[in-house]
């Protein structure tokens, strides 16, 4: 175990250490090593960070719930060797677009584990959907409702559907990354009457197949309270439409479970958050008469976020005195908008001198012509001087899955860590994959 006064540990993947020479190693492996085989900056995957993340959803829901399925929620970011592991550990998938649906194809993912979410369906994609026969698509609005009726019926299926319900709870997160109150883009809202005109409908659509309700608060959430409210607020709203023909066999709250980013961060243990929403189902549905539904749970974040650390290598150095150390790396908003996106906060290690004395203060900026890429502001970090090798971890989620060629900068490879050995699982980008779709 490492102090964290060297190294942040809470917001390293499971076995992170310093060895004898003052390198971060993770899965075994020196990241000094990593960065000069694979180059900078790099994403790192800890395997058993991910497998035992996995794992751990599935006891602690499981061990109070049996009758529980986990959804790996694939927009924190999915690829095919990601999608072969959460197949292996018994996980879903909550896809959101056609091109995360053809992952979970390209590699027989079960199909009846997926889930598919999103406000703004096509008819293309809900198409691709029910011809695959993918297991369930969560409803999001009457526009959607209305077309699967039709593109299932055409295809000559009943689709399996749930309907996203916007219960007006505010889970205290940031702004855009809030869905579950009133004023969202996302799902049927329970408080104009949406929510129960919606279940009306669903219930009377000649091929379509209502199994229960779905919604979502929002991430990360670091509270308890909202899902308990929310939990027992939407199954009551439920037991109101049994009588019209609502059997409420699957319940879904979602995801949006925090993880650390800062080392002052403590968010709930998976076995809190388990706590927390079954033990709120299953009082609520004790009170109301209603058997236990299955339990669908959407963690995404929480399962690849801690497994995944990014390494830069430093380049300029700019001291402007009285004023500010910029230290600048070769990435930035390009493979991490976050901090730019939502002044999302990260914890930063030299890799190369982890056991030394944090004795100045930089700001860690990317290589992006803009002012705002800045990836750490005023953090404490040891001596520094160009080539050092710098690590963030807690960079598994939503930084690769919403990286970009902006300034046309190729986007970074990822390699899997176990054991010491390293397996390449997306390869660097290059410029010719830069201009593959252009047409002159």
């Amino acid at each position: 175990m490492i102090p964290d006064t060297v190294i942040p540990q809470a917001v390293l993947p499971q076995g992170a250490t310093v060895n004898s020479q003052g390198h971060l190693v993770i899965g075994g492996c020196d990241t000094l090593d990593l960065a000069d085989e694979f180059g900078t900056p790099v994403y790192i995957f800890d395997e058993e960070t991910l497998r035992q993340r996995c794992r751990g959803f599935v006891r602690e829901f499981q061990i109070r719930h049996p009758s529980t399925q986990v959804v790996y929620a694939s927009k924190a970011y999915i690829n095919p060797a990601l999608a072969r592991i959460f197949a292996e550990e018994g996980l879903g998938l909550d896809v959101v677009s056609g091109g995360e649906l053809a992952i979970a194809q390209s590699v027989d993912f079960p199909l009846d584990r997926v889930y598919f979410h999103g406000n703004n369906k096509t008819p293309q994609e809900l198409a691709e959907a029910v011809d695959g026969g993918i297991g369930w698509v969560v409803l999001d609005s009457f526009h959607e409702l209305e077309m699967l009726d039709s593109i299932a019926g055409q295809a000559g299926k009943i689709q399996n559907v749930l309907i996203r319900v916007s219960p007006g709870i505010d889970p205290h997160t940031h702004v855009h990354t809030t869905t579950g109150i009133l004023d969202s883009k996302f799902g049927f809202s329970i408080q104009t009457g949406h929510a129960a005109q919606a279940i009306r409908q669903t219930l009377k659509a000649a091929n379509l197949s209502l199994r229960g309700l779905h919604f979502h608060l929002g991430s990360p959430i670091f509270e308890l309270e909202p899902y308990r409210a929310a939990v027992d607020l939407v199954i009551r709203f439920a037991s109101e439409f049994r009588e019209e023909g609502l059997d409420l066999q699957e319940f879904s709250p979602g995801g949006g479970f925090a993880i650390a980013y800062t080392r002052d961060q403590e968010p709930p243990e998976i076995a809190e958050y388990a706590e927390a929403i079954i033990s709120t189902m299953s009082a609520t549905c004790k009170e109301l008469s209603m058997d236990l539904p299955r339990l669908i749970i959407e963690p995404g974040r929480s399962i690849i976020g801690p497994a995944g650390v990014a390494l830069y290598r430093i380049g300029a150095i700019k001291d402007i005195p009285g004023v500010r150390r910029y230290v600048s790396v070769d990435g930035g908003m390009g493979d991490n908008i976050r901090p730019a996106l939502y002044q999302a906060a990260y914890e930063v290690i030299a890799a190369g001198k982890a056991n030394q004395e944090l004795s100045q203060k930089v700001t860690i900026a990317g290589k992006y012509c803009e002012s705002g890429d800045v990836l750490a502001s005023d953090v404490m970090m040891p001596e520094l001087e160009s080539g050092d090798i710098l690590a963030i971890p807690a960079a598994g989620a939503y930084c690769p899955s919403m990286a970009s060629n902006y300034n046309l900068i190729p986007k970074p490879p990822m390699v899997l860590v176990r054991d010491g050995k390293t397996r390449l699982i997306r390869r660097r980008e290059n410029y010719q994959d830069l201009m593959h779709c252009d047409v002159v």
